[in-house]
């Protein structure tokens, strides 16, 4: 909604300013948008006023990030962000794309060709920093890393209730029944009353860790990424009385990997 007004601006030009592929036919559903027979897109006046209340988000949540975590606390995370990010050489989007088949983290692969700014906002810092770590893992890897780590990572040889996966995961039913789909193709799982992990899901297993300890060896910078534990940040999600999340149960854990689905583009899939 960043790159979209009430004047027409294509399909086209709108991924190559905002840098990734978005939902569109969700965008239309929700009112925001219009897309014509020329692929052009305008937002509607639910989609402007949208837009106006999220350009004052960011600063509002970082402002109560530092009321919650501490201002020094927030400063030495967005520094430690600030200096992975400024070495990275692609030229990233500001958010986290969503996931496509496989659950993959596709970001561009054109070269950043100008210096990152030292004032970004906290939520591109981190989806910078994330997109950049799932891309490097997800480099020859069978599997993505959203669902290593948010699925493959709480299975086992003994097995686990499929009703108990989202609670043990932080991630929805729906992000749980895609990623399932996917170890199933690639013959890694076996479903019966529970889903257990059979031989060669073992090793896929086992291949995520060892491939996840190799590229955080490389990302030796994490000080400050370490104090934001998920112990703390629990403590920091008690959502608003007004917010829909007040009214779901609270999650006991977070996701380890945000997976970004098209169905509303919630971190947790739902």
């Amino acid at each position: 909604m960043k790159y979209v007004g009430d004047q027409p601006v294509s399909v086209k030009e709108l991924e190559r300013l905002a840098r990734t592929k978005t939902n569109l036919h969700g965008m239309q559903r929700w009112g925001y948008i219009t897309v014509d027979s020329a692929k052009m897109i305008r937002a509607t006046p639910k989609g402007l006023k949208a837009r106006d209340v999220w350009a004052d988000l960011p600063a509002l949540i970082e402002q109560r990030w530092e009321e919650r975590f501490t201002k020094a606390a927030v400063h030495g995370l967005r520094e430690t962000l600030w200096t992975v990010v400024s070495k990275l050489d692609l030229d990233l989007p500001d958010c986290l794309p969503i996931l496509g088949y496989g659950l993959w983290s596709v970001g561009p692969e054109c070269k950043r060709s100008a210096p990152v700014e030292r004032d970004l906002p906290l939520f591109v810092l981190l989806s910078r920093t994330l997109l950049a770590f799932a891309m490097g893992f997800e480099r020859d890897s069978d599997l993505s890393l959203a669902i290593c780590a948010n699925v493959v990572r709480v299975l086992n040889e003994e097995g686990v209730r499929m009703r108990d996966l989202p609670v043990l995961s932080g991630v929805s039913k729906e992000s749980i029944a895609m990623a399932m789909g996917i170890l199933r193709k690639k013959n890694l799982v076996e479903v019966e009353k529970v889903v257990r992990l059979n031989a060669q899901g073992i090793e896929a297993q086992k291949e995520y860790l060892r491939r996840l300890a190799l590229l955080e060896a490389r990302w030796k910078d994490t000080d400050a990424l370490q104090a934001f534990t998920t112990e703390l940040l629990l403590r920091g999600i008690e959502p608003y009385p007004d917010n829909w999340r007040a009214s779901v149960r609270k999650p006991s854990v977070l996701p380890h990997y945000p997976m970004v689905l098209h169905r509303g583009g919630y971190p947790d899939g739902s």
